[in-house]
């Protein structure tokens, strides 16, 4: 394509979209104007404008951003470019890998079947996984004479429960933790990516069999229910859904949760069809200069990773954010109780879980079950409401739902690094200066 041609893509790329028949039936809610739902449309164009300056500064490909309010779609924009090599202009359909926005999904899929009494959180795991029984844990110990750190491995004081896989207090962390021994383990299992390059997850690389041998033998990085830290949790959570459904994670989705939502474009690999229609991320983060290399959606995964493996579009994932926000229902398919959506978003931590690497990175937020939980509107140097609740995905994917002011957002991008916390605090500072009522 010459140079006209991808100007005039990225051109029309830019232009906030209207109402228009294919957007009514195609992005999840019916869309009202913003003035009807106590917004400024005018407000809401700044959106528009400070992600076409991002995109237009080399730091963003593209993004697109759907807001709904009052059960209503209120904004939808696409900017920039789906795939920059390629000239495409980015879409409101454009598919998204969202990594940790998997582990949201997988949680609801959860508690329907805690809803059905075929688990109970204070489950130990290894009711389900046998492996899991009999854990040991990794403990760092400071030799204070030669300031050195060294480890040992001492048993579990408990299991873990199905409730510390949905909170992250299991003992599990991904690969970037400080527990020498424990990295050591899961960099054998073939768990962490190749160094210098943002790639995400490689938990899809192995089989469900094999994860499950490998972490059940791996050291836990804390003694279970004692400290919060992200990790594998998740992951570990899909497996136990494939034991107590007796399905493939991907197919227990798919019926439980995918289709009564209407959710058709959301799964762990996507069809020669739609390859089309994928978003790709820029050779090179902007800020670090790092290679970037996501996974490979074109290719059915070893695993269906709970944990980072899903791919979806913004009016997708705009669905399961209303229907969290509707307390379990929408469009007539009701999936989860009120009570349990309650339960899901309340503060799963409390004063005896030491919040970790969540206080720091997440100041103002505890953690529920699949959820990051806001306890009041101050502390956290974002705007929001207490109740809120949200997470994100490596590739800088975001959602949140705020019950307070009836408010679901979803920004997709492919920009992993460093910036995707200031773009998140971004879009989401001016949709809530868009609340005129």
């Amino acid at each position: 394509m010459n140079r006209w041609g991808i100007g005039a893509a990225l051109f029309c790329a830019l232009i906030v979209v209207a109402p228009t028949a294919w957007s009514q039936t195609n992005l999840g809610l019916a869309m009202a104007p913003a003035e009807q739902l106590g917004m400024s449309k005018q407000r809401l164009d700044r959106i528009h404008e400070a992600l076409k300056q991002e995109v237009e500064q080399g730091k963003l490909a593209g993004t697109v951003v759907l807001v709904a309010r009052k059960g209503k779609l209120v904004y939808a924009d696409a900017v920039g470019l789906q795939d920059k090599e390629e000239g495409k202009p980015m879409a409101l359909d454009s598919l998204f890998r969202i990594y940790s926005m998997t582990k949201p999904l997988v949680s609801v899929g959860a508690m329907m079947l805690v809803e059905e009494g075929r688990i109970q959180l204070t489950d130990p795991v290894s009711k389900f996984l046998p492996a899991f029984k009999g854990q040991q844990v990794s403990v760092a110990r400071t030799d204070a004479e030669f300031a050195r750190v060294t480890y040992a491995s001492v048993p579990a004081d408990r299991e873990m429960t199905v409730q510390d896989l949905l909170r992250h207090t299991s003992g599990l962390v991904y690969c970037g933790t400080a527990n020498t021994p424990v990295k050591d383990a899961y960099t054998k299992a073939g768990f962490c990516p190749k160094s210098g390059v943002l790639s995400g997850t490689n938990e899809r690389n192995v089989k469900p069999d094999e994860e499950i041998d490998s972490l059940a033998k791996a050291p836990l990085a804390h003694q279970p229910g004692t400290v919060w830290e992200y990790g594998l949790s998740v992951d570990l959570l899909g497996r136990v859904i494939e034991a107590v459904s007796g399905k493939r994670l991907s197919n227990f989705l798919d019926e439980r949760l995918l289709k009564p939502l209407k959710m058709n474009d959301t799964s762990f690999w996507v069809g020669t069809s739609k390859l089309g229609r994928v978003a790709q991320p820029l050779a090179a983060d902007a800020a670090s200069g790092q290679p970037i290399e996501l996974f490979d959606i074109s290719k059915e995964p070893g695993n269906d990773s709970g944990g980072a493996g899903a791919i979806s579009t913004a009016a997708d994932y705009l669905r399961f954010a209303q229907t969290l926000l509707n307390g379990g229902q929408l469009d007539g398919a009701r999936v989860l109780s009120r009570p349990t959506v309650a339960l899901m978003t309340a503060d799963h931590l409390g004063a005896r879980i030491a919040p970790g690497m969540l206080a720091t990175n997440n100041l103002g937020y505890t953690f529920g079950l699949g959820f990051a939980v806001r306890q009041g509107t101050g502390i956290a140097g974002a705007v929001g409401s207490a109740g809120e609740f949200t997470w994100g995905g490596y590739a800088g994917t975001y959602f949140w739902v705020d019950p307070k002011e009836e408010l679901a957002g979803v920004y997709m991008t492919q920009a992993p690094g460093p910036l995707g916390p200031y773009y998140r605090r971004l879009v989401k500072q001016l949709v809530y200066a868009a609340i005129t009522d």
